[in-house]
């Protein structure tokens, strides 16, 4: 089994308008969490950093780090929750962009 881990990047299906679509997603659900569930929480990531204008919005500082193709934003705090084995990984976001995201989780969800 895969054990993800917060701040990690993978690709993996989300359902929108449009049907289904492989899109890049971060990982925001806990180390504990992936040790007992065999599902994950996903964040969207998007390279339609323009629309990223709102509070809950973070526009990737070190996208090509996160092994990212384009310049990217975590977005709307639109989530998904897939099995474990769906995603595909392909980077982390550093450490500045994963404490950003973390703190746009904080203002979109009452935790």
């Amino acid at each position: 089994m895969t054990i993800w881990h917060p701040g990690d990047v993978v690709v993996a299906p989300f359902g929108g308008a449009e049907g289904i679509k492989m899109r890049p997603a971060v990982v925001v659900t806990t180390d504990l969490y992936h040790m007992t569930r065999p599902d994950v929480l996903l964040g969207i990531i998007t390279s339609q950093v323009a629309k990223a204008t709102q509070p809950t919005d973070y526009v990737l500082q070190d996208w090509q780090a996160a092994s990212l193709r384009f310049p990217s934003a975590f977005f709307r705090a639109y989530f998904t929750m897939v099995h474990s084995r769906v995603p595909r990984p392909i980077g982390r976001l550093s450490d500045r962009d994963w404490a950003e995201v973390q703190a746009r989780l904080r203002l979109a969800i009452a935790v």
